[in-house]
């Protein structure tokens, strides 16, 4: 198992594929039913056992998805499933319900349980109750600043693992939890049918003159109220691992191939530039201790000086320790509270990625790019140009 990971989509067996191949460390998949994607072709089970036997040969994971919101009706078929899920030898299982996570530790006691991002985690608190549930994992809501994710991370066990959307589509309701499609179409967005009803164009309709429609114009104000803009992490991986989170997660299941392989691959650059740098500064850091040890400095005269600046506080806070709020510091823009002894420690020092692959995100299908609400000064606001793609790029085929 590889931590941090990159964590890419796949509806297919073709798609996952390319994502391992070039560069995910995990990917997460739906089965035919009970996943919050019913658009792509999904897998059946003797396809995920074909997945794990492939990624498990190139030392990648496969997730499952059954984080729907379960009626009664589904409930039998849905525990039924996650058994057979389990037999097959699926790495975890995604959930976002509080009785479907019970029902799991039952029937699947040695899969591990990751907590969708439709289950809503936004603070220490829950995480750490969905810890004691059993969760091995949460999948953060993407609501979250990145202080905010800090402080998270600090507060909560070193053994729990945090997850995090860094690139993909972005939905106009907290977390997914929206009924317009549902009540235009007649597609439950909480059952993976979303209709993608907020892409669409809309006129206002003044109550006094009923029937008479006023377009909007496109101003500095946007003409698709709801049509969010994608986020976009890839330049600031290194701040997101910082934070301690231990999954970059990219969105779209229903994408093609050359989406995951591109995807995987620029995240992947991302995440070995950040360890690659972090581990030269580490190395440095131990440099300069033994040779202020050889030269006879005392341990009074070394303490505090060979070590990074920022190397106290990132250690403190990727160690999970939990409870304490004595420490701040700045977190973009923000107050943060930390770990023991952070108190005025600077952030590391940004990893920064050569052109090509900050180049690659504009390469996909894709639409105004946002940073989410990572940063707080620059939030993601819908997009203005088009409901439709952007499409720059044509691919034209796979070689093999």
């Amino acid at each position: 198992m590889s931590i941090p990971e990159v964590l890419a989509p796949a509806g297919n067996l073709a798609v996952l594929k390319a994502a391992v191949d070039f560069g995910a460390d995990a990917v997460y998949c739906g089965g035919k039913a009970f996943g919050m994607r019913s658009g792509p072709k999904n897998f059946t089970l003797d396809d995920f056992a074909t997945a794990l036997d492939y990624a498990h040969a190139r030392g990648a994971r496969v997730y499952a998805t059954v984080n729907i919101v379960p009626n009664n009706e589904e409930i039998e078929a849905m525990n039924r499933y996650m058994g057979e899920l389990a037999e097959v030898g699926i790495d975890a299982l995604i959930i976002s319900d509080i009785g479907v996570m019970l029902a799991a530790r039952r029937i699947a006691p040695r899969t591990e349980l990751h907590v969708s991002t439709q289950a809503g985690v936004m603070n220490y608190q829950t995480a750490n109750a969905l810890y004691d549930l059993g969760a091995s994992r949460v999948v953060l809501a993407r609501e979250m600043t990145l202080a905010q994710i800090h402080e998270l991370r600090a507060k909560t066990p070193a053994d729990l693992q945090i997850e995090a959307f860094v690139h993909g589509s972005m939905c106009m309701a907290f977390s997914g939890r929206c009924m317009i499609s549902k009540y235009l179409t007649g597609r439950d967005p909480n059952h993976g049918d979303c209709a993608q009803s907020c892409r669409w164009k809309y006129h206002v309709v003044e109550e006094k003159r009923p029937g008479e429609l006023f377009g909007l114009e496109e101003d500095s104000r946007g003409t698709y109220l709801f049509n969010s803009q994608d986020m976009n992490l890839l330049e600031h991986v290194d701040q997101i691992l910082d934070a301690g989170v231990t999954s970059l997660k990219i969105e779209g299941r229903a994408k093609g191939a050359y989406y995951a392989a591109a995807m995987s691959n620029a995240y992947q650059y991302a995440l070995q530039a950040w360890k690659r740098q972090r581990t030269a500064e580490a190395s440095g850091a131990a440099a300069g201790l033994s040779a202020g040890v050889a030269s006879g400095l005392s341990a009074g005269a070394l303490a505090g000086a060979a070590e990074p600046a920022w190397s106290a506080a990132w250690s403190a806070e990727a160690s999970g320790a939990v409870g304490n709020t004595a420490a701040t510091r700045s977190v973009a823009g923000e107050t943060v509270f930390l770990a023991d002894d952070t108190l005025g420690e600077p952030v590391p020092p940004r990893v920064e990625l050569p052109e090509w692959v900050r180049a690659e995100p504009f390469k996909v299908t894709h639409r105004e790019y946002s940073t989410g609400f990572y940063f707080p000064d620059a939030p993601v606001t819908e997009s203005t140009q088009r409901g439709s793609y952007i499409s720059e790029w044509l691919w034209l085929g796979t070689v093999t």
